[in-house]
This record gives structure tokens, C-alpha cells and sequence, in this order.
């Protein structure tokens, strides 16, 4: 498959990359987590004699997980977050079950968000380095979106 040949055909967003201190820990981290989502790694970028990045996704690399460049720290962004659309609850159940058992941080537990919408339901993690992400199902069943 080309990866590349539906992009720019569905999306607002063409990708995002968020910083990562140790590439094998983000490929490890990252395939637990995405799997329950469907997502895949799609792509290696190696530079200066390693892998130097990872892309992400369902049929199109839309995360890219890097070292920065000049091997400067990562630094995660305050209020930064990415949120990835899961096609189940239960999905987003073990999206959240698995950051926690590699490695990475509880930012809000599974459960419905009433506040956001009634139908929306959300789990809130950080990665080893910091980065904030959320796995997000629509329960069309619990309302409309407002």
C-alpha cells in the first residue's frame, strides 16, 4: 500500500509530531497503545545511522513520534494534546490499559464526559516524555453533538 496516496483527501490535519527522548521506548509505547485503536506503524525515517522517527496511523503516517533535532530534550507543550478517534468504548478502555503498563502517566480515567458532550467518551494518559494524549469514542446512543 502507499502510504502516502490518500493524503490530503479526507483530512483538515496533514500530521503531528510530538518529541520523544528514546526512539525504541516510543515504538514500544506507542504500538501497545495505538493497536487497540487500529492504528499502525507505517513508517521509519533513519538518519545519522538509526531511526530517528516513527509515523503512525490507519492508513497514512498522521503521528510522527521524533528525536529532536540535535538531540535536544523533548518538551512537551502545556495544554498540548493529541486526541485519536477510537471506533470502540472498549477500545478506549485498552488504549488507557495499555499506557499504563508501558510506561506512561493516568491523566483521566476511562468514562463519559458530559460536560464535553453526552455522548462523548474519553481517556486521558501521558507518554514517558510527557506528551498528553486521548483516545475519544461517540456514543451516538447518549445524544447529538451540541
Amino acid at each position: 500500500m502507499d502510504v502516502f496516496g490518500e493524503q490530503g483527501k479526507t483530512r483538515a490535519i496533514y500530521h503531528v509530531s510530538l518529541g520523544v527522548s528514546d526512539i525504541d521506548r516510543a515504538r514500544s509505547f506507542y504500538g501497545a497503545v495505538l493497536h487497540p485503536l487500529g492504528y499502525r506503524l507505517l513508517y521509519e525515517v533513519k538518519e545519522r545511522g538509526g531511526i530517528t522517527s516513527l509515523g503512525w496511523g490507519l492508513h497514512f503516517p498522521e503521528l510522527w513520534t521524533n528525536i529532536p533535532l540535535g538531540g535536544a530534550p523533548p518538551r512537551p507543550g502545556v495544554g498540548v494534546h493529541v486526541a485519536f478517534h477510537a471506533p470502540s468504548s472498549a477500545s478506549v478502555d485498552e488504549f488507557y490499559r495499555a499506557a499504563l503498563s508501558a510506561g506512561g502517566a493516568d491523566n483521566g480515567p476511562p468514562g463519559y464526559r458530559t460536560d464535553y458532550d453526552p455522548g462523548y467518551y474519553g481517556a486521558f494518559v501521558s507518554d514517558p516524555d510527557g506528551n498528553h494524549l486521548e483516545a475519544m469514542w461517540f456514543d451516538h446512543g447518549k445524544g447529538g453533538a451540541r
